[in-house]
């Protein structure tokens, strides 16, 4: 039996960054991961020499000086992990309603580009910069600033909707469904989503946007180098059994091959709902569990992965959300990016196309196994994903025609490989009218036993970082941990 300072279960970007960061700090630490290849949402595949990202589409606040570029050094990552900076000018384009409305980087590209569209909005848009660049400030671990509680607390970004707000911002519908544009990004919900998880997505990628070049498996690979060097381990196919407790704390982990680990504190990076399986104990009372098991979960994504043919499609340095439909909230959508194998690409090697999926969708296959559900599935595959690539081919004519191969997914794929309930993209459900109730807080009822991933704090890599960092705060204390990034 082995003896750690820290077990981690799951080696997500939540499990890495906690090995990271305690590892790097002296513990003895050993991350767990069920599948053969560490990463979780950070994974990638390879079909006919084109790497696919599965989670981790593109990022923000990567200049010098901004949140994320801070985090990536502390963690050690800005050596290892090259960037391709996306058009300045217009990193995502909203297609709504026949018309292309591109965001810039930067406060006042980002006004004046907008404003041409709406010259008469131009004072509610500048209003709108200003209040989600606000609410991304109050929160202490995204600005880097207010450390007295790390802890975000501000009740009306926490209890006010998105749509809610951008009622009372403009009257303007159109100006609204677009500034919405990028719900995709946080599985946004009309009436339910709360305005913070807009604001921090908004900010975040207003500083500076990028693809990562090569793929985000780079960062998964990078932060398994960090915790080896520093002396923590990283044992994949490794399927967590049980984590054992006594009267008062936990005590060991089993693998379902049989073998026990020990350890004095034990973090669980995967979804809360899977971690309820693991442990026995009553220490863990009913009643969370309940509330835990039946938070909802955000929605997921049908995917098709394409491959063009080689030279016939320029590469396109920017995001394309398309709406065909007079709501954002309430008509269906595609996201389109092209993927970036070297700095500078000039010529797409393949895309990534993508429109929302419930799980409901595709729950009759779910006891089916993977690779091999039937042809009724297959056929289900093929008529959506001819449907996506129609309605890309009118957005982009001659697109189609030079694709050499693709491959598709479904929530049931994301559900296989991450182990995420109904393989939701963005993890459960943040509702404005019940915060408390699916609030998921980094400690437990079981004193040496902590959680991470993207189901804590808030999704995306920002998010994620940010919650590893108040886990690991738990272990080792806020101050000195905040002081190590202040001074990186």
């Amino acid at each position: 039996m082995n003896d750690y300072d820290v077990a981690i279960i799951g080696s997500g970007l939540g499990g890495l960054a906690c090995g990271a960061i305690l590892s790097k700090n002296g513990y003895k630490v050993v991350v767990l991961e069920k599948n053969k290849v560490p990463g979780g949402c950070l994974q990638t595949f390879e079909r006919k020499g084109v790497k696919f990202e599965t989670g981790m589409h593109y990022i923000g606040s990567m200049r010098e000086g901004e949140t994320l570029n801070r985090y990536f050094k502390y963690l050690s990552l800005n050596d290892q992990v090259q960037l391709n900076e996306l058009d300045r000018n217009g990193y995502d384009v909203i297609s709504f309603v026949g018309k292309r409305y591109p965001f810039a980087n930067g406060n006042e590209p980002f006004i004046e580009t907008l404003s041409r569209f709406f010259p008469k909005e131009s004072a509610s848009i500048r209003k709108y910069i200003r209040d989600m660049g606000e609410i991304a400030s109050r929160s202490p671990l995204y600005s880097l600033n207010h450390f007295e509680d790390p802890y975000y607390t501000n009740e009306y970004a926490l209890s006010t909707g998105v749509d809610d707000y951008l009622i009372e911002l403009t009257d303007n519908q159109i100006l609204r469904n677009v500034l919405t544009g990028i719900m995709p990004l946080y599985g946004g919900r009309k009436d339910i989503t709360p305005l913070y998880y807009h604001a921090i997505i908004a900010d975040f990628y207003n500083r500076s946007a990028f693809r990562i070049v090569g793929g985000s498996d780079r960062i998964a690979s990078s932060l398994c180098t960090s915790v080896r060097e520093a002396g923590g381990e990283i044992i994949t196919e490794a399927r967590v059994d049980k984590i054992i407790c006594d009267q008062n704390r936990a005590s060991r982990i089993t693998l379902c091959s049989g073998e026990t680990l020990s350890a004095s504190h034990f973090i669980s990076a995967i979804h809360p709902a899977l971690l309820m399986d693991m442990i026995d104990t009553p220490l863990i009372r009913k009643s969370y569990r309940k509330r835990v098991r039946s938070i909802p979960q955000t929605d997921s994504n049908f995917t098709v992965y394409i491959k063009f043919r080689e030279l016939t499609v320029p590469y396109m340095n920017y995001n394309f959300f398309h709406y065909p439909g007079q709501s954002v909230w309430e008509s269906p959508y595609f996201f389109y990016m092209h993927l970036c194998r070297e700095k500078n690409q000039r010529m797409a090697h393949g895309a990534i196309l993508y429109e929302n999926m419930r799980w409901e969708e595709v729950e009759r296959w779910k006891d089916l196994p993977c690779g091999n559900r039937g042809q009724e599935y297959e056929d289900f595959k093929t008529i959506r994903a001819e449907k996506l690539l129609s309605a890309l081919e009118k957005q982009f004519p001659g697109t189609v025609c030079n694709i050499e191969n693709y491959w598709t997914s479904t929530p049931l794929t994301y559900n296989y490989y991450t182990g995420t309930p109904q393989g939701a993209m963005f993890g459960i459900m943040r509702n404005k009218n019940d915060l408390r109730g699916i609030s998921i807080m980094q400690r437990t009822k079981v004193p040496n036993l902590y959680l991470a991933g993207q189901n804590i704090n808030a999704h995306g890599i920002m998010g994620v970082i940010i919650g590893s960092v108040l886990t690991c705060a738990e272990i080792m204390g806020i101050e000195p941990l905040l002081k190590q990034i202040q001074n990186t």
